[in-house]
């Protein structure tokens, strides 16, 4: 059939409800991608499916970049709305935190690219933290059931900077970044904590954001690794930290299977990324096997995690399931 002006013009409607929670999408692939990456020091097969992941997120971004781009030309209110959203506000800085960790997973391989990409990641991540937390503080009246573990996702940017930052010769900006990010995660996890312990379950379309918790304590613990160049009693905590949290997610499985998809589903994936990451990185600093193949077991969830989430986010799209009004 022709395609009508009827036909665009719903296509062009339905971009408003386009959300920015599917930048979240992007963090589970290049996230995915440093993994295999990790992996690859101990397991060389790793590297080409590292390449492949990467080229497949690359993609991926300037899709769904280009779709947010067009949106906010087209409907700039429908962007303000999410912006002053209590629950999707937290997810702007996953779009530059995609950027931070597209710089980092390219800098294995042109670290001359990655430079511009890292340096434009981190001046956002820096514009849009401050916006974030000042709209926290700010008059609006949030209430304590807008509060979950997505509030971390600007804490988390933070501490994503050194990741590539240390190597491309910026330490103090990586020091500062890391410092704001860890200050922000505690402040965060008491309050998080409050909300999950005194007050009204997580709704279940958000309540993936749970795994969450896992993320900031495991890209902290290689963050800081980075920065002193080993390994010591701090980096001993926080790597333990996020083995503490995995556990308490992984009670929380039974529940999360039971539950219906949505693109919060997507909080699943980085965390495992960073966990992975972070596992590898003290396993081969270490010599332990068992982190070695704690690394791995992590890695073969986090695959099959992604790989589900394609498929199921796929057949979401084919049965206009997604940018749809709330």
């Amino acid at each position: 059939m022709p395609h009508t002006p009827t036909d665009t013009a719903h296509s062009f409607s339905r971009l408003a409800h386009f959300p920015v929670t599917f930048f979240a999408v992007l963090m589970g692939l290049f996230g995915l991608a440093l993994a295999l990456h990790a992996a690859a020091a101990h397991f060389a097969a790793a590297e080409d499916a590292a390449r492949a992941v990467l080229w497949f997120g690359l993609g991926c971004f300037l899709a769904i970049g280009a779709l947010y781009l067009l949106k906010l030309m087209r409907h700039p209110a429908a962007v303000s709305a999410e912006w002053h959203h209590p629950v999707r506000l937290a997810f702007f800085p996953t779009i530059t935190i995609s950027l931070l960790l597209m710089a980092t997973a390219i800098h294995g391989y042109r670290p001359d690219l990655a430079l511009p990409i890292w340096l434009a990641g981190v001046a956002g991540q820096g514009v849009l933290t401050v916006a974030v937390i000042s709209g926290w503080i700010s008059h609006r009246a949030f209430e304590v059931g807008h509060l979950t573990p997505a509030w971390f996702i600007p804490a988390v940017g933070n501490v994503i900077v050194p990741l590539a930052g240390v190597s491309l010769g910026w330490i103090e900006i990586s020091w500062l970044f890391f410092s704001a990010g860890m200050i922000f995660w505690l402040v965060l996890l008491v309050l998080v904590f409050n909300r999950l312990i005194f007050h009204a379950p997580i709704p279940a379309r958000l309540f993936p954001t749970l795994v969450i918790l896992i993320a900031p304590p495991a890209v902290a613990f290689v963050s800081y690794v980075r920065l002193v160049g080993g390994i010591d009693a701090f980096a001993h905590m926080l790597l333990s930290c996020a083995y503490v949290f995995t556990v308490l997610v992984l009670v929380q499985v039974p529940k999360l299977m039971r539950l219906p998809f949505a693109l919060s589903w997507w909080a699943l994936s980085f965390p495992l990324a960073a966990l992975s990451v972070a596992s590898f990185v003290y396993g081969g600093a270490e010599e332990s096997r068992a982190h070695l193949v704690i690394g791995l077991i992590v890695l073969l969830a986090l695959s099959a995690v992604v790989l589900g989430l394609l498929w199921r986010t796929g057949i979401a799209i084919l049965r206009d399931e997604i940018c749809r009004p709330e």
